[in-house]
């Protein structure tokens, strides 16, 4: 789960780079990419800039498309290369960067909701067995009443109006998910279901909970949360790239059970780490600010991180973090901290570890913005209760006793700002920071300046040339 997210970078450094038009179907560029589609939403908006964003397995068309889009639009076309974050979200902070003023996202997404920029989502019609599949889930699923929800992979989104045509006569208990793009107008009625970017209506009044669940697509992220999040309904899915069908065999309590002993990690810490892993996602602002404050009001120190893409060697940097918690897509959050030196949890298990109004219900949350205040899911934080009368509780971890009541003085904390040194002989006061102290704890602390003790040399002309061969070494003659 953390290749697609976190990684050391060795994955793009062996890629084989594709010929143009080796992403698309017979080079179909038109079709594969819904040129038309593309440029009236340019021609529509008066966009003079836009960004393209491609993730990996795409870029070899990236000049190609840029040039046509140029072509039939009038506008000017930047291709982002590289994401900040997940490909799978909407890079804003790129675009920005070249002064964009929408952008064109292809391949496949997570259906965030962007803050600022127009976007237009633009898949891929990847190729589909509409027979294949229909076939597999009539072995799947042999009951005619069966009660079953279609998912897809977006980029097979394109396909899911023909198989509901082959499959709706036989199966009138099924029902087909819908793709929306941002969040759709007015709260959710009774029955619907909003997430991931999809939209259904249940009618068994025993709630989703009665239906199984059917997923076109390989085996990935989007599985993995659509399985977490919905743990109570059976699934099955039909890969379109084997061309098999299966039950997904993903033992989701094991899963859960590990999620759930990451929780106790996080009541055990003292300092915790919130590392931003998106700055495109509507409401990471707001999320950010809600973390900070509930782990002030646990009596918890946190540090807000941005280093882009986290791999375990970037957070061994920060010893002095007992656990990090990121701040990103609902996709990209479940990452796989099994190689981190420290624990990574979501945003909804820091809050069961922290906010003891919070329960444990069955149901596991990956999107953030549930946890925001007047989301579906919001949990208001209790009062503070003196800590006389707080019920201990004991580590399932350590064995040790820790407090988990919330507080609302700052004087239960340790100082933020109250350090205060001489800096220089001007007197001038600087702030010892917290992380600043443990920093000067260390035996090992990087690199030392030693400033005025290294004599100055004149600069002088380096060598010329690349490694394998520098100008001044000459040519050997065969």
């Amino acid at each position: 789960m953390a290749a697609a997210f976190s990684s050391d970078g060795e994955a793009a450094l062996r890629r084989e780079l594709l010929p143009a038009g080796a992403a698309a179907p017979q080079g179909d560029l038109d079709g594969f990419y819904e040129m038309g589609r593309a440029a009236a939403f340019v021609r529509d908006g008066g966009f003079r800039k836009v960004a393209l964003q491609f993730p990996d397995e795409l870029l070899a068309d990236a000049v190609e498309v840029a040039a046509r889009m140029e072509a039939v639009t009038g506008a000017e076309m930047y291709v982002l290369g590289d994401t900040t974050y997940g490909s799978c979200c909407v890079d804003e902070v790129a675009a920005e960067h070249a002064g964009a003023e929408a952008v064109l996202h292809y391949g496949p997404a997570c259906l965030s909701p962007c803050r600022k920029l127009p976007v237009l989502h633009i898949f891929g019609q990847q190729s589909l067995d509409i027979g294949r599949c229909a076939e597999a889930f009539r072995e799947l699923y042999p009951e005619r009443q069966s009660r079953v929800v279609v998912l897809s992979d977006v980029v097979y989104a394109h396909a899911m109006g023909e198989l509901e045509q082959q499959l709706c006569p036989e199966y009138p208990n099924i029902i087909f998910s819908r793709l929306v793009c941002g969040d759709p107008p007015g709260p959710a009625v009774p029955g619907e279901e909003r997430k991931f970017g999809r939209q259904f209506w249940v009618e068994a009044a025993g709630g989703l909970q009665d239906y199984a669940m059917f997923y076109v697509g390989a085996e990935g992220l989007a599985l993995t949360s659509f399985m977490l999040t919905w743990n109570r309904c059976p699934f099955s899915s039909f890969n379109p790239i084997s061309g098999c069908g299966r039950r997904e065999s993903l033992n989701v309590n094991r899963a859960l059970m590990r999620r759930l002993y990451l929780v106790e990690r996080a009541r055990d810490a003292r300092v915790v780490g919130i590392l931003v892993g998106t700055l495109g996602v509507a409401g990471y602002l707001t999320l950010l600010q809600h973390l900070r404050e509930l782990l002030r009001r646990a009596g918890k120190r946190s540090y807000t991180l941005a280093v882009g893409k986290p791999n375990p060697a970037k957070l061994a940097n920060f010893l002095e973090v007992d656990i990090f918690v990121l701040v990103a897509c609902a996709q990209n959050s479940l990452l796989d901290s099994s190689d981190f030196y420290r624990p990574v949890v979501t945003p909804y298990e820091l809050e069961l570890a922290c906010n003891p109004a919070r329960e444990w219900t069955g149901n596991y949350l990956t999107d953030f913005r549930d946890l925001l205040p007047g989301a579906c899911a919001h949990v208001e934080l209790p009062p503070a209760i003196p800590t006389a009368e707080a019920v201990p509780d004991v580590s399932l971890i350590t064995g040790n006793m820790r407090a988990t009541h919330l507080c609302d003085s700052p004087t239960s904390l340790p100082p933020p700002s109250t350090a205060l040194a001489s800096r220089d002989q001007t007197w001038a006061l600087a702030e010892i920071s917290p992380a600043a102290s443990f920093l000067e704890s260390r035996s090992w602390r990087g690199l030392e300046q030693q400033l005025g003790q290294t004599p100055v040399s004149k600069a002088v002309q380096g060598r010329r040339g690349i490694a394998i061969a520098y100008e001044d070494e000459g040519c050997e003659q065969p």
